[in-house]
């Protein structure tokens, strides 16, 4: 009965039917089966596009969260899962931020993220659990990632952070699935039947990764991790990546190479402190200074008058 019932669910889902126009794939010439395959992704930006008010909501919440201390935690299972991982372990080295603020967590642990581990979207308790190990508040937003909508412990997972008070956010790419009522703030950009029927970790993989994309970059430009389009708080932590923040001061600034290295090795490599010695003339500990009076936020410092 249990099997019957989840077929009849699965069938209900757009992820999960048959696509008619890639129904003779396996006869198709490699150029028409990559052609296929770029045609339906073409779908991805369609869908997004179709929900970026919900995104912007999402953002203005995750956002908010951040000013008031608390942090992103993504929660998912298999494909999603490890989607929502690679956001936040990306956060730290783009927007230097500690490794807290923006946190993954996949269902089976660790292990999942290199092998498949499908029981584990089950496991509703471990979800929970997992939830109260990373020690979940009433200050945090909680983004469950499911492309059926459907998984249990993503939704066990966002019951738990709505009895807490957390901000709940879902992702799905199906309409009127559960993650839809199951979370306060719904995204779902629906993207359509698959390639390979079922398989969600290409259109609806990809339109998870555009969803995450826009929360976490928005996000961190709304709280002042960026000066215009610059990584500003970006951390220089090998050569390649101290030649991008030198790179990002002489293009913010208008210096020459030699003030832009001056200016990071006197801020002790710290790229929006150097760019605001740049182009305010102040040193180090006034700098420092006047960033602390604009919480951070590079514009707000430089339009501060000087006492």
């Amino acid at each position: 009965m249990m099997t019957q019932r989840l077929m009849t669910e699965l069938e209900q889902l757009i992820s999960e039917r048959r696509n008619p126009s890639t129904e003779d794939l396996d006869g198709a010439s490699v150029l028409d089966l990559v052609r296929l395959m770029n045609g339906e992704d073409h779908r991805v930006a369609e869908a997004i596009e179709l929900v970026l008010p919900d995104i912007a909501r999402a953002v203005d919440l995750i956002s908010a969260a951040f000013r008031a201390g608390g942090r992103l935690i993504y929660t998912g299972a298999g494909t999603s899962g490890r989607l929502g991982v690679l956001d936040a372990s990306e956060c730290p080295p783009t927007f230097g931020v500690d490794e807290a603020m923006v946190v993954g967590i996949i269902a089976g642990g660790d292990h999942a993220l290199r092998h498949a581990m499908e029981g584990a979207e089950d496991d509703e308790a471990a979800a929970i659990a997992d939830l109260k190990a990373h020690g979940l508040t009433a200050l945090d937003v909680v983004v469950g990632l499911a492309a059926s909508g459907r998984t249990p412990y993503v939704l066990a997972g966002l019951s738990y952070a709505q009895e807490i008070g957390a901000v709940t956010i879902g992702v799905t790419c199906n309409p009127a699935s559960p993650i839809t009522t199951a979370a306060q703030l719904a995204i779902v950009p629906v993207v359509g039947p698959e390639v390979l029927t079922g398989s969600t970790r290409l259109k609806s993989g990809s339109a998870q990764k555009m969803v995450l994309n826009m929360l976490t970059t928005a996000s961190m430009v709304r709280i002042g991790k960026t000066f215009g389009n610059l990584m500003v708080d970006m951390r220089a932590t090998n050569e390649k990546l101290k030649a991008r923040a030198l790179r990002i001061i002489c293009q913010a600034t208008d210096a020459s190479l030699q003030e832009a290295e001056l200016a990071l090795s006197r801020a002790d490599n710290n790229v929006k402190l150097a760019t605001l010695m740049v182009l305010s003339g102040l040193d180090a500990g006034e700098a420092q200074h006047r960033l602390g009076q604009a919480n951070g936020i590079l514009r707000t410092a430089l339009n501060i008058s000087v006492a």
